[in-house]
């Protein structure tokens, strides 16, 4: 038998007292009937004594302290799922929005989940194949790992965001492959983006979106990302597959968290942002991985925009210490009409090496891969120094070098679409442009990957 309270004692934005509770939980779920017979919904955030500070999920406005009736229901924030989720989308909070069946769950899922054992945990080893070659030759995405794009106001991270999506695979015989799409406080104009993109290109089959706009309550992104994992965590552990979760935009997210916090009346910490905000995102980032003796996997890629551009700033700045590194989009190539605007130089992927070489890619990926990056690297540092000193200035070996990185961006970077590469075309490609170089600098490949993989003048 619930019980049911009418000792609302203040109201706080979107938090809500309630005076005299006995047996209420953290994290518990709250039901508030208004006067007119509306429900709403919210979670027990504190607890002090016979005080329970509730944070409202749709917000306070029309709320009355005196008719407004609260039930404790004595269980947390559950998702219900089944392999019905597949090709369908949800709100933040988990309700069906594409007009279609309710789900008939076989399970409900606490949305906090579990916590990976650091002791059973997999080291993350195979190739993900995104079509993209920024990605894919340089900075390689591997099953289980979570790996960030960091972009800034502008740039086209919603349309790299729903490329990826299309375009990821596992190799292999057999994989069964989902994604599932969690965004938080976009726009209407952006989530029918997403919507129609996914379907027009039959991706929805395989996907799970959970969409928050920006014109529903804050308080809903807060659960939207652990949602889109929740969901994840079911088809990785439960039904075996691989999955990709991409989440967009994790500053909303933060935004959010903080908007939360001050109505709190906690201390704020940097730029205003709540002191456990590391501890927060880690809840999130740490759900992904791999499982000793458990099929599935969970890889995670979080979309970030920099305010202004600063990776110092503590969102950018706390998610690279908990993830293994960060792909960083570029507004200067994006100016140069570059698609996709991957800034390959700062970009980094710390597990690249595990999932690259003999049987996962190609033999020669690691070399090719390291050879790139050396020679891009230079050609940028002949191109500088031609803008200071006059291109009259450069040596021939710096001219060919200036030349290399202008190609590298035109051909290996940039990329349409709609283009889905293989990791084959990737490396094929990358060897046509170190044809531009003398084959005397070509010095971290080995001779024999020399003779066999360089195209002949």
């Amino acid at each position: 038998m619930l019980k049911e309270y009418r000792t609302v004692r203040e109201v706080v934005g979107p938090l809500m007292l309630v005076e005299k509770v006995t047996d209420a939980n953290y994290e518990e779920l709250v039901e508030i009937q208004l006067a007119s017979g509306e429900i709403r919904r919210g979670r027990v955030l504190e607890i002090n004594q016979d005080k329970a500070l509730v944070q409202l999920f749709e917000g306070s406005t029309g709320l009355n302290l005196q008719d407004s009736r609260v039930r404790f229901l004595g269980r947390s924030i559950e998702l219900g799922v089944s392999p019905d989720i597949l090709g369908r989308v949800f709100d933040g909070m988990g309700r069906p929005k594409d007009k279609g069946a309710p789900i008939i769950p076989e399970m409900k899922l606490d949305i906090d989940g579990t916590p990976i054992n650091p002791y059973t945990r997999n080291y993350p080893s195979e190739f993900i194949q995104t079509g993209i070659s920024a990605i894919d030759g340089l900075n390689t995405l591997v099953r289980g790992q979570k790996l960030p794009i960091f972009s800034g106001a502008g740039l086209p991270h919603a349309q790299l965001a729903a490329q990826i999506a299309r375009q990821a695979k596992v190799r292999g015989q057999g994989e069964r492959f989902a994604v599932v799409f969690g965004a938080m406080g976009i726009t209407f104009e952006e989530a029918d983006y997403f919507i129609s993109d996914f379907r027009r290109t039959g991706a929805i089959e395989r996907a799970v979106l959970f969409i928050n706009l920006a014109n529903d309550p804050a308080i809903e992104r807060i659960s939207t990302p652990r949602m889109a994992l929740t969901a994840a965590e079911y088809l990785a552990f439960e039904l075996g597959m691989h999955v990709l979760v991409i989440l967009t935009d994790m500053t909303n997210y933060a935004e959010a968290l903080r908007e939360v916090s001050a109505a709190r009346k906690e201390v704020p910490g940097r730029r205003g942002y709540p002191g456990y905000l590391y501890t927060d995102l880690a809840t999130i980032y740490e759900r992904a991985g791999r499982i000793k003796g458990i099929d599935g996997s969970i890889t995670l890629i979080p979309i970030l925009t920099m305010p202004e551009d600063d990776k110092t700033h503590p969102i950018p700045d706390l998610t690279g210490y908990i993830t293994e590194g960060q792909i960083i989009l570029s507004r200067e190539l994006h100016r140069k009409g570059i698609y996709p605007p991957i800034d390959v130089l700062p970009s980094l992927s710390r597990l690249k090496d595990k999932g690259i070489g003999a049987g996962k890619t190609r033999e020669d990926h690691a070399d090719t891969m390291n050879q790139l990056f050396a020679a891009y690297a230079r050609g940028k540092e002949a191109k500088d120094l031609a803008v200071i000193l006059g291109e009259a200035a450069l040596t021939e070996l710096d001219k060919k070098f200036a030349a290399f990185a202008d190609e590298f961006e035109d051909r290996y970077v940039r990329q349409g679409f709609e283009e889905n590469r293989s990791i084959e075309e990737t490396l094929d490609l990358g060897w046509d442009l170190l044809r531009i170089l003398p084959r005397s600098e070509l010095k971290r490949i080995r001779q024999e990957y020399l003779d066999k993989y360089l195209p002949k003048a």
